[in-house]
């Protein structure tokens, strides 16, 4: 075999093989190769393709990258109509919807009606037309007539075969779908947008319109869209099959994708257990919906049925609730959540949205506030999806009212009084005041009396509820107040395990300064810095003078947690709750602040693991007063891996990584060494 048949030879085998891959992948979702797999036989065919331009053909994997930009869309006339479907809204339409087609069909009692069901995807719907199995034109519906031809754009969707699969096709085949934008795409574009300080896209269903609609196939081909197939336009020789099922499965043998969700369901009650059913599994959905369709499964009845105006009797959609609605903004308040974050909430004239009246929506953050814009007093579009909070997703400027002014985030918590902090490179901004805020106080006691924490044994998070609903506890000094009696009138709390509590208190009463300092809440401060503050400045009171430079020089702790440090003890309320914890009897040993060349083990990182005779909190704290880090995960930078029995996997990755491992007994011997 010569070099130039060996050549073509080769690139059409991996033509085969990329279709081949691309419909294991899009039409039955089983790929059988590995993503890296697939680009390298990609990248192989466009090197050949290079070297031997003379071989490129239109329908070859790699000409989906997109033409020269248009200077406009021509328009196509359709040779079928494009039909739209008559909406149904709710069981009593569907039951009328059936009756309609009983009656036209004169069936009677007995005689039972199949219809393929399948979501109603929320995007653009398409006819592509395959000559001879390749395609040779995508419009667009239109007015259903006349659509504007997009065969540059849709040739960049992997989703949609440019040559169908097989030999049995008709030799002309139109195929009706829908392009739309996976979430995880949508979301994608969207943050990509925002970096670029560009436009982003209201909501999935546009974006795939937009993207579709580019003058520049290039653009289109870097949008991530997809494409399902539900229907049919002209067909020669038609019919491919009997019913409208087996028709779509010839579609999915042929390499078109279809949705995996497709179903023949029999009679109306089989109609609305399929709807209740997508329902249930709609949010869970990689992409939107908004209904779901029914078809008559048999093509005579469809035939017998026919049209009506611009739809077919034999289909409906049977939408679900609308998700977006418009209404205007009367105010915006600012939420405190159990871990002080501050959300600005939009205060709206109530719309019906989504199945439920809404009056509230979330605006998740100042940042979003800033770019959305939203003021009192705008006409905005709110969505509901499923049990998510409803949320402002626009400003409709064309309808804002002269006068409005740009909100501005509060200094000071609308709860509390504490300040509001809002770090540079953060969206979230939280109030300060964690231990006095009221509406922190649940999250800050059951904080407080965690086991890394105050270690309050039997003081359980149903058992916090109780005592701050019930008033008995506003903040974690007032726990070392309580009385048997107190504890006793609660429910599933009889006088032994009231006693226990308290003698659990009076334990916690001992503990460390780290602990202590752990079991404030300070933003960022977890185990590891608060141990690492308190082997830097050993009291209480040195901590709390320090400024934010003195801060810094503490291992680990950067200007970020240098500021909530300061920001937390500035606050009046907070040092008035640790006096109060000093006055009833918390208290932990005094040590001798280190300097550096006591601390031997300084910038080294260490992961304890596996089952050891003494407790890992008492080794680990023997370890941080000797300036280890303690991290929970073994990487290239762990120095040391202290492994007891049964250390599983994390023994298992520090012998791949060269990790030093040390037994109990190599461990103590260090320790020895270091004194």
């Amino acid at each position: 075999m010569n070099t130039t048949a060996a050549v073509v030879e080769r690139i059409e085998t991996l033509r085969n093989e990329i279709n081949y891959h691309s419909r294991q992948y899009y039409v039955f979702d089983e790929p059988v190769i590995s993503d890296t797999e697939y680009d390298r036989l990609f990248r192989e065919l466009q090197d050949l393709e290079s070297e031997y331009p003379q071989f490129i053909i239109a329908d070859s994997p790699t000409q989906r990258v997109g033409d020269t930009p248009l200077a406009s869309f021509n328009e196509v006339s359709h040779s079928l109509p494009m039909l739209s479907l008559d909406n149904a809204f709710g069981e009593e339409e569907m039951g009328e919807f059936e009756r309609r087609i009983r009656d036209r069909l004169k069936l009677d009692g007995d005689q039972k009606i199949s219809y393929l069901a399948e979501p109603k995807l929320d995007g653009l719907a398409i006819n592509l037309r395959y000559e001879q199995g390749r395609l040779v034109l995508a419009a667009t519906r239109g007015d259903g007539s006349r659509g504007e031809d997009v065969t540059s754009n849709v040739r960049t969707i992997n989703a949609v075969p440019l040559k169908l699969q097989g030999d049995d096709w008709p030799p002309i085949l139109e195929v009706r779908g829908e392009v739309f934008m996976p979430r995880k795409g949508f979301e994608a574009l969207n943050r990509h947008a925002q970096e670029l300080g560009e436009k982003s896209f209201v909501n999935p269903r546009n974006a795939a319109a937009g993207s579709l609609r580019q003058l520049d196939p290039r653009l289109t081909a870097r949008r991530p869209l997809s494409f399902y197939t539900y229907g049919f336009g002209e067909v020669i020789p038609a019919p491919i099959a009997s019913t409208q099922s087996e028709s779509i499965y010839r579609l999915r043998q042929w390499g078109l994708p279809v949705s995996p969700l497709q179903e023949v369901v029999t009679g109306i009650q089989g109609c609305i257990s399929y709807y209740r059913q997508i329902v249930q599994q709609r949010d869970a959905l990689p992409y939107d919906i908004d209904g779901v369709v029914f078809k008559v499964d048999d093509l005579n009845r469809q035939q017998q049925l026919g049209f009506v105006s611009r739809a077919p009797r034999w289909a409906v959609a049977y939408k679900f609730p609308a998700q977006e609605e418009m209404t205007q903004v009367e105010s915006i308040e600012f939420q405190v959540g159990r871990t002080g974050a501050i959300t600005p909430v939009a205060r709206l004239n109530p719309v019906f949205v989504g199945g439920v009246t809404v009056s509230n929506a979330t605006l998740h953050n100042m940042d979003e506030v800033m770019r959305k814009d939203v003021r009192p007093g705008d006409t905005v579009v709110v969505r509901r999806a499923g049990d998510v909070i409803p949320e402002v997703v626009s400003v409709v400027l064309l309808k804002r009212m002269g006068g409005t002014a740009p909100i501005t985030l509060p200094t000071r918590c609308p709860v509390c009084g504490s300040d509001i902090i809002k770090p540079e490179g953060e969206a979230v901004a939280r109030c300060s005041g964690g231990l006095f805020c009221p509406a922190q106080r649940k999250e800050a006691i059951k904080h407080f009396a965690s086991r890394k924490a105050m270690d309050i044994e039997g003081l359980g998070e149903k058992l916090v509820d109780q005592l701050v609903e019930q008033g008995l506890v506003d903040n974690p000094a007032d726990l070392y107040s309580l009385t048997q009696e107190q504890l006793s009138g609660l429910e599933r709390m009889a006088e032994k395990s009231a006693q226990n509590l308290l003698d659990a208190l009076e334990k916690s009463k001992l503990t460390t300064l780290a602990h202590f300092l752990f079991s404030l809440g300070i933003r960022e401060v977890g185990e590891s810095t608060a141990q690492s503050l308190a082997n830097q400045f050993s009291t209480l009171d040195a901590l709390q003078q320090a400024d934010e430079a003195r801060l810094q020089e503490t291992p680990d702790v950067g200007p970020i947690v240098a500021a909530h440090v300061v920001s937390f003890f500035r606050q009046a309320h907070n040092r008035a709750v640790v006096e109060q914890l000093l006055e009833v009897g918390v208290h932990w040993p005094e040590v001798e602040p280190q300097a550096a060349d006591q601390q031997p083990l300084l910038g080294k990182t260490i992961v304890i693991t596996g089952t050891l005779s003494r407790s890992r909190d008492l080794i680990k704290q023997e370890l941080q007063v000797l300036g280890a880090k303690i991290t929970g995960s073994v990487s290239k930078k762990t120095d040391y891996l202290i492994a007891g029995e049964e250390a599983g996997s994390k023994r298992s990755k520090a012998e791949q990584l060269g990790v030093k491992i040390l037994d109990e007994a190599a461990l103590y011997a260090l320790l020895e060494s270091l004194k």
